[in-house]
């Protein structure tokens, strides 16, 4: 890879994964440790501005991405209420969901999806799948040794097993590996979350860090969802499309 692409594959992260980067910073810093002593109501704030930034990006995508945009905010206020609130699996610092997380999900997942559509991503995508593979695994790792990450651990492993046979998707899910880490640092950090020292609260054996390492897992339910719904809205569409998809494998 010469200095040229290199520089292209930097601006092409930096524009998508960096901006999200810098959002997600500065918007959990409205509901952190460090501005409620400030303004009690910090949390109105980190809404207000996050669904300034949804809107920003929901009117500057095409059709096809709104609709995934609403999907996603639709399946991440049923998962945060089922793992946050009903399994426990994580506690938000006033003990509820934040009406700023399920539009964050949506604005996480679309960021991850011009990532991987961007044209020097693509040309370089299986060179970023090894380097992505190996910071997860030193990621997970590190967690594991100085942080009794178990069940990071364990779930990192999970998805680079699960996405041995997913080509497609791959890139896609290992960036979203490195966005939720990032997002689930900053969170914790902040304490606008946090996780108990065991998976669910309930798992002795699975000793977790706050955040655990492998977390994006559960993202992955979220990225799935999205997809499926959006298959079954333009299920025509869609058939067409895995259509044209064999016949050019075929012809190869």
């Amino acid at each position: 890879m010469n200095y040229k692409n290199a520089l292209s594959l930097f601006l092409a992260f930096y524009k998508t994964i960096g901006y999200l980067f810098l959002f997600i910073a500065f918007g959990l810093f409205l509901d952190s440790k460090y501005l409620v002593p400030i303004y009690e109501n910090a949390q109105h704030i980190a809404t207000l501005v996050m669904l300034i930034g949804f809107s920003v990006l929901f009117y500057r995508s095409p059709s096809r991405i709104r609709e995934q945009m609403l999907f996603a905010v639709i399946i991440g206020f049923v998962g945060e209420h089922l793992f946050s609130m009903a399994l426990g699996m994580y506690t938000y610092r006033l003990g509820n969901v934040p009406l700023y997380v399920p539009p964050g999900h949506a604005i996480v997942y679309i960021a991850a999806v011009y990532f991987c559509k961007d044209a020097i991503v693509k040309r370089y995508r299986r060179q970023l799948e090894k380097l992505f593979t190996i910071f997860i695994f030193l990621y997970a790792t590190l967690f594991l040794i100085f942080a009794n990450d178990i069940f990071g651990f364990v779930m990192s492993l999970l998805v680079v097993f699960l996405l041995r046979n997913k080509p497609r998707e791959r890139l896609f899910f290992l960036t979203m590996y490195i966005v939720v880490a990032f997002l689930e640092i900053v969170g914790t950090h902040y304490q606008c979350w946090s996780w108990p020292k065991t998976a669910f609260g309930v798992f002795p054996f699975l000793k977790s860090a706050n955040p655990p390492s492998g977390i994006s897992l559960f993202y992955f339910l979220l990225d799935l969802g999205c997809l499926w719904l959006y298959k079954q809205r333009n299920l025509m569409a869609w058939k067409r499309m895995k259509g044209i998809r064999k016949w050019k494998e075929i012809k190869v």
